[in-house]
């Protein structure tokens, strides 16, 4: 069994085209020149009787010479490109924006008819649909411009196990045309279909929140999230010739089967939080209080009547309604 990876045999090559206004100049001179010269020789046949047998035939070729001619010529927009082949055999690619000619066999598709190899319509667009991708797939310009990719939001388990629900923008660019052309059947449905697989890897590989200390999770650590993310789209992307500009996280949450118990277990872990914080300023308080009456000796108390004073400070401190006092008329001891 062969374990060797399988390695890209397309590299791009720039290339450059002859200038479009110049061509055009020479093909159209060249179509109604032949066109005149035919009308000369049968002016001509007919004043002298004269029979022009094949040289007929020159102009007639010529004419068909220049329509085959003008078949090369081409426009590119800025930040588009242009992939040339010859009956089947790569010969470079077109960057530069303009009008352009080219030699006209040079095949204006990337590839035969395969419908079923895009992703499937909706059945009320599905003409509308399958004719553009239909196109797209055959065309043999790319665009090179930034575009983005929104994915669905995808359910998945994250590092706990925990379903939680999951969407990130993707902002990529082709950047090396001929494997986008040629190492993968849709460049296209490549970066959305291994999109979608690396976030929900990256998904697996973090807790939703409050993980192990120090450890990053999805909701607190955005920005470690996104740089994983771009790293391993990279990774699948390279290669279909593509450079990932930028992953995000658009869209994050608990899925609907647990979200309601996730949000009481996080509304209790804030309570808990919040008493902790209380006791401990509470406990501080007291301590605080007790030392300095006995520091500037206000009163002297014993123990007990220290764990009574302790006591009532607690509740009046971390009870959540207020306390209404009982005034004593007596002694302390009374």
């Amino acid at each position: 069994m062969n374990t060797n990876p399988v390695k890209s045999a397309s590299t791009e090559s720039q290339t450059y085209a002859f200038n479009g206004w110049m061509m055009l100049f020479f093909n159209l001179a060249l179509l109604f020149g032949a066109a005149g010269w035919f009308i000369w020789l049968v002016v001509r046949a007919g004043n002298t009787h004269e029979d022009p047998g094949l040289l007929l035939a020159a102009p007639i070729l010529l004419e068909v010479l220049a329509v085959i001619l003008l078949k090369g010529h081409f426009t590119l927009q800025p930040n588009e490109a242009r992939v040339l082949i010859l009956f089947g055999a790569y010969k470079g690619t077109v960057r530069q924006s303009g009008f352009w000619w080219a030699n006209p066999f040079y095949s204006r598709l990337r590839g035969p008819a395969r419908p079923g190899g895009f992703a499937a319509p909706e059945p009320s667009k599905a003409g509308a649909n399958l004719a553009i991708q239909f196109q797209r797939g055959l065309s043999s310009k790319i665009s090179l411009r930034a575009r983005n990719f929104n994915s669905e939001r995808l359910k998945v388990n994250d590092k706990r196990g925990n379903p939680v629900e999951i969407a990130a923008v993707v902002v990529w660019r082709v950047e090396d045309t001929a494997k986008a052309a040629f190492d993968v059947d849709d460049y296209e449905s490549y970066v959305h279909i291994q999109s979608e697989s690396a976030i929900r890897h990256i998904a697996s590989l973090y807790a939703y929140d409050r993980g192990e200390e120090h450890e990053p999770t999805l909701r607190e650590s955005a920005d470690e999230v996104a740089v994983a993310m771009k790293k391993e789209l990279q990774e699948r992307l390279d290669k279909a010739g593509v450079v990932i500009e930028e992953a995000r996280l658009t869209h994050l949450a608990y899925a609907p089967e647990i979200a309601q118990a996730m949000l009481r277990r996080q509304q209790a872990e804030a309570v808990i939080a919040a008493r902790q914080k209380i006791v401990h300023g509470a406990v501080s308080m007291v301590d605080m209080a007790l030392r300095e009456l006995s520091e500037k000796g206000v009163v002297k108390l014993d123990e007990e009547r220290k764990a009574s004073m302790v006591s009532n400070l607690l509740v009046v401190l971390c009870g959540e309604t207020e306390a209404a006092p009982v005034i004593n008329t007596g002694t302390l001891y009374q």
